[in-house]
């Protein structure tokens, strides 16, 4: 992973604009006379804000000398203004989470039985090794070579697969190996490749703006140009993608893996892979990996991500793998072994048999037939709202929702989410979404302020209930006007659990 690359430097850089340019900003982009307080709570997050917005400085937060504040996820500053406004574990059921980044766990129809119950020997009291129990690496293995590689002369092995706690684990241990390079992004995507960018300053990000006319879709040739002109060494995204629920299958994802032949390493978060939504439903159960396209798994360098935390909507077992040549692997074990020090051992144990092929492929077909159904009835109510989703998911369990039909100040994301936390239903704004790592643009004037990410993850009574809090509010701004939105928000109050959305 260690690219001989010329060096990068941080000349001609120019200086981040202050928050006060910022607000002078967003003040005239939204012909405002003053500053909107849902963008006041913003700018007064201090330490709970996301990185890659401008912040302001906590003084509490530099009386440890030495300490850095790094930020925290989008989804972590909507957790601490839903908790401000009364959300927590204990009151979950009262509210609708459409923010939340995780499948409903319980039962789904036709779905093979959730495990409830696992074994402890004595053996697995013990540390697993950094890379993985064995026994789950062959399963991992197994099982992409009978979904995605059947007939091919190159087979993974254990040797290619390491086990992880969890994807951001997966992503910080790939972010540590990876040497002094140029790195591409998209915009948007996935929230925490903001922090991976900016914590390991190493990588030096390089963003490219996905065209919402373009249904968000990854120019494969202008890839390969600007892979040839800017010296990309790395190139990041997901697929499917969050939070637009598109994906890059077929021809175009046969021409991104082909770029891991030619001196550029692709790295693909494949979390959402069996959430694809087909048409007919004699295509049900089939799901779209990377692995399809490789020729030489030892010598392609694509490293694809992905565990149960989405596929077999196992969130809280933080079970998770990464794919890649052998010596990719060896190099994750060495980052693993001082960044978390392995995943669970007992859980990895009990991961072993949910990987049978048979079994994936029940879990597969009940998935996708449970969530399209989910999508489908999401996007109908949304429609009779007036708020037609101009680009609808093809998978994941997301809906990238514009917002600009709407008056001011409620076409905007912040605002959007803070009026609807007054309705205890919880939205993510899109903001979040256009990684911004070092702050090196203003993201006032991001056209991902104009929408909000939902998902349609959590069971289908939430949904509705998030969905009757959107008509809410829609109706209370016909019947009052604009004139008592952007007002009254609760503050920010400490917080001490934080809330999964």
């Amino acid at each position: 992973m260690e690219h001989l690359r010329p060096q990068p430097t941080n000349s001609g850089r120019s200086t981040p604009l202050s928050f006060r340019d910022v607000v002078l900003d967003v003040m005239k982009h939204y012909k405002h006379e003053k500053e909107s307080e849902a963008h006041q709570i913003f700018r007064n997050a201090g330490g709970h804000q996301p990185k890659g917005l401008p912040q302001t400085v906590n003084i509490e937060e530099e009386t440890v000398p030495g300490i850095e504040h790094p930020g925290s996820t989008g989804v972590i500053y909507c957790s601490d203004r839903a908790m401000a406004n009364g959300f927590s574990y204990t009151s979950s059921h009262e509210w609708a989470n459409l923010g939340q980044g995780a499948p409903e766990v319980g039962p789904i129809p036709d779905a093979p039985l959730r495990p409830d119950t696992i074994t402890l020997p004595l053996d697995s009291l013990e540390y697993a090794p950094t890379t993985g129990v064995k026994a789950l690496r062959e399963a991992v293995a197994h099982l992409y070579n009978d979904t995605y590689r059947q007939g091919k002369a190159s087979q993974y092995t254990y040797e290619n697969v390491c086990i992880v706690p969890g994807g951001r684990a997966g992503l910080s241990r790939l972010a540590a190996v990876i040497g002094d390079v140029y790195t591409s992004y998209q915009v948007p995507d996935y929230t925490a490749y903001d922090q991976v960018l900016s914590a390991f300053k190493r990588l030096v990000p390089v963003p490219t703006a996905l065209d919402h006319k373009n249904k968000y879709r990854l120019d494969i040739e202008q890839t390969k140009k600007d892979i040839q002109n800017q010296g990309l060494a790395v190139v990041l995204a997901s697929n499917p993608r969050n939070p637009t629920g598109q994906v890059i299958k077929g021809d175009d994802l046969s021409e991104l893996v082909s770029l891991s032949r030619e001196g550029t390493t692709v790295v693909l978060d494949e979390f959402y892979s069996w959430y694809i939504y087909p048409e007919s439903n004699s295509d049900l159960g089939k799901s779209v990996s990377s692995s399809q396209y490789i020729e030489d798994v030892n010598e392609d360098a694509t490293v694809i991500i992905d565990g149960l935390t989405k596929n077999w909507r196992l969130p809280g077992w933080r079970v998770c793998w990464v794919i890649g040549p052998k010596n990719l692997i060896t190099a994750l074990s060495q980052s693993g072994s001082f960044l978390d020090g392995g995943a669970n051992h007992p859980l990895q144990l009990a991961a072993i048999p949910l990987l049978d092929p048979a079994h994936a492929k029940l879990e597969r077909i009940a998935l996708q037939k449970h969530f399209k159904s989910k999508r489908d009835h999401v996007l109908a109510r949304l429609k009779d709202l007036h708020l037609e989703v101009d680009i609808p998911p093809t998978s994941t369990f997301y809906i990238w929702l514009n917002l600009e039909k709407l008056p001011a100040p409620l076409n905007n994301g912040l605002t959007f989410f803070e009026e609807l936390l007054k309705e205890k239903t919880i939205v993510i704004p899109g903001i979040f979404f256009d990684i911004n790592p070092a702050h090196r643009r203003n993201l006032f004037h991001s056209p991902c302020h104009h929408y909000v990410r939902l998902s349609f993850g959590p069971p289908l009574k939430d949904l509705d209930m998030g969905l009757d809090a959107i008509d809410r509010v829609l109706k209370r701004a016909k019947k009052t006007g604009m004139k008592d939105f952007g007002d009254g928000y609760k503050t920010t109050t400490e917080v001490t659990e934080p809330a999964q959305v």
